[in-house]
């Protein structure tokens, strides 16, 4: 067993450092990174930060544009704290030495406006905006002296209860497996920090990079805690449309600066599904793109920005320019091939104001906590103004806990039982990629009850022998993933059965209208529909 520390942070996104460097002031932080420390969800954010910073914005309109965005769901208490508070953080985020793009307005740095904003606010780096956050957060962590781990893959959290260890129940560590040794341990801390991001590897056509995998949303749940609103992914619009191009976004940033979308045959087709065209929020366009090619019969559309010319492209989206054009597209000659992939979670663990979940010693901050700030919809570069925010409130809540809280009891060590190393790892990769299309086909961005009937059905039989096959071999890197899908899989499914309409993201043609009187969060405890986490105003 690992020494105890006061806080253990698991994930080394923006969510995961802003908590870190601030707690680091309180007590002795430890963080794992599940892969290399620089690899997250966040690395991988173009666009950038939305935030209150121009004179003519204000608080009230980027509250009013979440609001909107949300359709319905977004505590209107977190969005407030969290469009509040972001430009502070955002300029404590500079103070650090993040470096945005600059200009020569009196504010000194380049905003972009996005589908679903009223005003331009967000902050970037040119399209790179999240590999400079990363950067910054890191070195900062390196000269606060945060301890972090690489390769260091969580499996499970420890409560006293379900293990016997005396008090009141809690969260008092996890388990981890570090994945160049194959070594399993124990980590005790007096407050657990789940940061691990997303779920977008449960789709076969994502954003996320490899590392998206639900790990947070899985061990929470079978720890007991509230999981609400997974119903609600997000579907960026555009990803890049090519054989050989892995996961590539493109940025929403384009169609904010005046790309078009067009279908195979030239037209510009948003304009018949929505009177804010490009500039709609992403449900909307996911779900109109998607039509489109269900009507044509084609495999992708395609986002024309040839008539903002070569050189305001390499100027603003240079990573962008430079990665189409290495795929053989040059953007300022022609069309970019898109269509639409899964990209963000909505919902999330169940947390208050301050990142605690329903369970003692556990928080939740960023992707992989259900705040209320974004509802039926995440309004866009909202993200990692979440991060920023809530890791920042995070950090002073639990290092309030922290005191309360006794040294962790003695965690037991790692017992693996009866198992044997793995013999088979095509059992792996089959049912990966069978949950990854299953939820594709099945619980895509247009479901039905019958699809997600199917979808519960083959779910419980994978679920079954994936647990067959976990309790049967020794722990890898790719059984604790693949478990965690199943389990983020089945949880999705179960919310969306439990929403009888269709709402933000959630779009059904079983229940095709909103009701309203279904305002309300679809909350489950181990898998079972659970009373409201918060009120609602």
């Amino acid at each position: 067993m690992r020494e105890p520390v006061d806080f253990l942070v698991l994930g080394s996104g923006i969510a995961g450092l802003s908590f870190a460097l601030r707690a680091s002031k309180r007590g002795s932080v430890l963080l794992l990174a599940k892969r290399g420390r620089s690899e997250s969800n966040t690395a991988y954010a173009q666009g950038g930060i939305a935030a209150v910073l121009a004179p003519g914005d204000s608080v009230e309109s980027h509250l009013k544009d979440t609001l909107v965005a949300g359709a319905g769901l977004c505590r209107e208490e977190a969005v407030r704290v969290a469009v509040s508070e972001g430009p502070a953080r955002v300029r404590e985020l500079i103070d650090l030495g993040a470096e945005f793009t600059r200009d020569a307005t009196p504010l000194g740095y380049h905003l972009t406006r996005e589908g679903g904003h009223s005003a331009r606010r967000v902050l970037h780096a040119a399209d790179l905006t999240g590999r400079e956050v990363e950067r910054a957060l890191l070195a900062a962590a390196d000269a606060a002296k945060v301890r972090i781990l690489d390769e260091h893959v969580a499996i499970d959290l420890v409560t006293s209860g379900r293990f016997g260890l005396g008090g009141p129940d809690r969260v008092v560590g996890c388990y981890a497996f570090d994945s160049r040794t194959g070594k399993v341990e124990a980590f005790p801390a007096r407050v657990v920090v789940l940061a691990t991001g997303g779920a977008g590897k449960v789709y076969l056509y994502t954003s996320n990079p490899d590392v998206a995998t639900g790990d947070g949303l899985a061990m929470a749940h079978r720890a007991g805690a509230a999981i609400a609103n997974l119903e609600f992914i997000q579907f960026h619009p555009t990803c890049l449309y090519h054989p050989h191009a892995k996961s590539f976004l493109i940025s929403e940033a384009l169609r904010g600066e005046g790309g078009i979308l067009r279908n195979r045959a030239g037209e510009a087709f948003m304009e018949r599904y929505d009177p804010r065209r490009e500039l709609a929020p992403r449900d909307v366009v996911a779900r109109s793109i998607d039509s489109e090619l269900k009507r044509s019969g084609d495999d992708c559309a395609f986002l024309d920005m040839r008539h903002l010319g070569k050189g305001f492209l390499v100027e603003h989206f240079p990573h962008i320019y430079q990665t189409c054009l290495a795929f053989g597209i040059d953007m300022a000659q022609q069309p970019i091939p898109v269509v639409p992939a899964a990209h963000y979670v909505c919902g999330g663990v169940c947390t208050d104001l301050d990142g605690q979940t329903t369970l003692p010693g556990l928080f939740a901050i960023g992707e992989a906590a259900c705040t209320g700030l974004h509802g039926a919809n995440r309004l866009a570069s909202n993200s990692l103004l979440e991060g920023l925010v809530f890791g920042h409130r995070a950090a002073d809540r639990a290092a309030e806990h922290a005191t309360g809280f006794p040294s962790g009891p003695a965690i037991p060590e790692w017992n693996p039982g009866t198992a044997v190393a793995p013999e088979e790892g095509v059992v792996v990769k089959q049912n990966w990629d069978e949950i990854r299309a299953l939820m594709w086909n099945y619980v895509g961005i247009v479901r039905t009850d019958k699809r997600l009937d199917r979808a519960e059905r083959r779910l419980d039989n994978l679920l079954g022998e994936i647990q067959e096959y976990y309790w049967g071999y020794l722990v890898t890197r790719d059984v604790v993933e693949l478990r965690n899908l199943a389990d983020v899989a089945r949880l999705i499914v179960a919310c969306a059965k439990e929403r009888k309409e269709s709402r933000g993201l959630h779009y059904t043609l079983s229940w095709p209208g909103s009701d309203p009187s279904a305002i309300h969060d679809t909350v489950l405890v181990r898998g079972k529909p659970a009373p409201q986490a918060w009120p609602r105003r």
